[in-house]
């Protein structure tokens, strides 16, 4: 498949650039779902994902599982595990930033990213652990269910 023609598209060209400064192959899948990770206003879950794609570019669920992994293992976007047992992912605003907080509404299950609340690239534990991520998350309720 031809990636998509991104003119009309300011996210979709942004996706494309973002793909093609790492050097790795453009393709409709790749670009169309980062690009709807960026055009996302909070996490998405891969069927909030698939649902987004639906209008423009459909991409089948599968895929759709492959390029998030994809998307993960570039730095491209992150994986936030949710309290209902299914990941929700997000664009990286800047590859390679900082480890940040997040928010998850207990009302309606919305995750954002909390950009200001930069965490600690490392942590004490006790002797002879060692760490291989670091992760917060803030309960509460967001504005639209509170």
């Amino acid at each position: 498949m031809k990636p998509h023609r991104s003119r009309a598209d300011p996210e979709l060209a942004t996706a494309e650039a973002l793909i093609r400064a790492r050097a790795e192959r453009l393709t409709v899948p790749r670009s169309a779902v980062l690009a709807a990770l960026l055009t996302a206003d909070a996490a998405l879950t891969h069927h909030e994902v698939e649902a987004a794609l639906r209008p423009r570019a459909p991409v089948d669920r599968v895929t759709v599982y492959r390029v998030l992994e994809w998307l993960v293992d570039r730095d491209l976007a992150h994986r936030i595990a949710g309290d209902d047992r299914t990941w929700r992912f997000r664009a990286n605003p800047a590859p390679g930033g900082a480890p940040h907080a997040h928010f998850t509404c207990t009302g309606c299950g919305r995750t954002v990213c909390l950009d200001s609340v930069t965490l600690p690239r490392r942590v004490r534990v006790p002797e002879g652990f060692r760490p291989d991520a670091l992760e917060l998350t803030v309960r509460g309720r967001c504005a639209r269910c509170h």
